[in-house]
C-alpha cells in the first residue's frame, strides 16, 4: 500500500521519548553492561505503526530541544509521521526510560522526566487545525499525569470531539509515573466516558477493576454508553472485543517472543488503520473479527524483535502471518 493523502488521518497525542534497553535479556538494570537507544512512547509508536502499515498519521506532543528531541522528530520524519504538531521546549529534557527485559520478554520501567519536555506542552502549543484534520484522535493517560499537559490534554479532546472526530484510548497504565495507584486509576478513569474506542490490556483491566481480567462481568464494567467498541488484549491469546451489538473473542499468534514493547501499540495501530478506512467495523462483526486478527499479528510480530518502533511491521508482513495461520 502506498502513502497518499487520501488516507483517513489518524492524530496521535502525547509523549515520545528514550528506552534504553538491555543489549542482554533477563538482566537487571544494575547488572547491565551495555544499552540500546530505541525511540518510544506509546501514542508516537503507534503513530508510527500506522504509517509502516501504509496508513496516514500526525503526531501533537512536545520534546527537548536537545540531541535527542531532535533524533526522536527525525525518526517520525522517516517514518513518514507529520510531526507539524510537535514542539521543542528549550529548557527541559527530552524524556528517558530505562527498560529491563525479563527472561520471558516482559518489561520493568525506570523512568527520568522531572519535568520532561512532554509533560511541558501547553493549550497555546497545540497544534488544533491539524486536530481537526483527523479522522481518529488518539492518546493514552500518562499526558493526564500533570500540568500543563493535562489541560493541552483535555482541550485537544474536546476540540477533536467538536469537530466530531473518533476519540481513541489506550490507558497505556505505567504506575511508577503517577503519584500512587489510586491516583493512576481516578486520572484514567477521569476521561474514560468520552472515548468512542477504548483498547485495554487484562493486567490493566485487574488494575482498574481490582477484579478477575478473565470474568466478562468485570470487563463490562468499564463499558460504557458512549463507547463503540471495547477490546481487551490478552497478550499471546489474543484479544475479547465487546460492541453494542455483538461480543466474543479473536485468538492471536504464537510466536518466538524477545521484546513485548510497543506490542499493545502496533496492536492498537493496525486497528486504527482498519478504523478510519471503514468505521461501520463496529456494526458488522465479521469486518471487525478480521480486523482484529490483523491486529493480532502485527501485535506479535513486534514481540520478535527489540525495541517497539525498529519491530514494527509492514502490512505484508502482517498479512504473510495471517495466510500463513491460515494455511496451516
Amino acid at each position: 500500500m502506498t502513502i497518499t493523502s487520501k488516507s483517513p488521518l489518524v492524530v496521535a497525542f502525547g509523549e515520545m521519548l528514550i528506552d534504553f534497553v538491555p543489549d542482554s535479556a533477563g538482566v537487571s538494570l544494575a547488572e547491565s553492561t551495555g544499552f540500546l537507544k530505541a525511540p518510544g512512547g506509546a501514542p508516537a509508536n503507534v503513530a508510527c505503526a500506522i504509517t509502516k502499515l501504509g496508513g496516514n498519521s500526525a503526531f501533537i506532543g512536545k520534546v527537548g530541544d536537545d540531541e535527542f528531541g531532535h533524533m526522536l522528530v527525525d525518526i517520525l520524519k522517516k517514518n513518514g509521521v507529520n510531526s507539524e504538531g510537535v514542539c521543542f521546549d528549550a529548557h527541559a529534557r527530552t524524556a528517558l526510560a530505562f527498560v529491563t527485559l525479563k527472561k520471558n520478554g516482559e518489561r520493568e520501567f525506570m523512568f527520568y522526566r522531572n519535568p520532561s519536555a512532554d509533560m511541558l506542552l501547553t493549550e497555546s502549543e497545540l497544534n488544533t487545525g491539524l486536530i481537526k484534520q483527523a479522522k481518529i484522535f488518539h492518546y493514552g493517560s500518562i499526558s493526564l499525569i500533570s500540568e500543563p499537559c493535562r489541560s493541552a490534554h483535555m482541550a485537544a479532546m474536546k476540540a477533536a470531539k467538536e469537530a466530531g472526530i473518533l476519540l481513541s484510548y489506550d490507558p497505556n497504565v505505567r504506575l511508577p509515573l503517577w503519584p500512587s495507584a489510586q491516583a493512576a486509576i481516578d486520572g484514567i478513569k477521569s476521561i474514560w466516558n468520552h472515548a468512542d474506542f477504548i483498547k485495554v490490556s487484562d493486567d490493566e483491566v485487574g488494575f482498574l477493576t481490582q477484579g478477575d481480567a478473565e470474568k466478562e462481568d468485570v470487563v463490562l464494567s468499564l463499558w460504557h454508553d458512549n463507547l463503540k467498541l471495547l477490546v481487551v488484549t490478552d497478550g499471546e491469546k489474543g484479544c475479547r472485543y465487546f460492541t453494542k451489538g455483538f461480543k466474543g473473542r479473536v485468538v492471536g499468534f504464537s510466536v518466538q517472543t524477545v521484546d513485548t514493547t510497543g506490542a499493545g501499540d502496533a496492536f492498537v495501530g493496525a486497528l486504527l488503520v482498519s478504523i478510519a478506512k471503514d468505521p461501520s467495523i463496529f456494526q458488522d462483526e465479521g469486518k471487525l473479527k478480521e480486523a482484529l486478527k490483523y491486529a493480532n499479528a502485527c501485535g506479535a510480530i513486534c514481540t520478535t524483535q527489540k525495541g517497539a518502533i525498529p519491530a514494527l511491521p509492514t502490512n505484508s508482513d502482517a498479512l504473510d502471518l495471517v495466510n500463513k495461520s491460515q494455511a496451516k
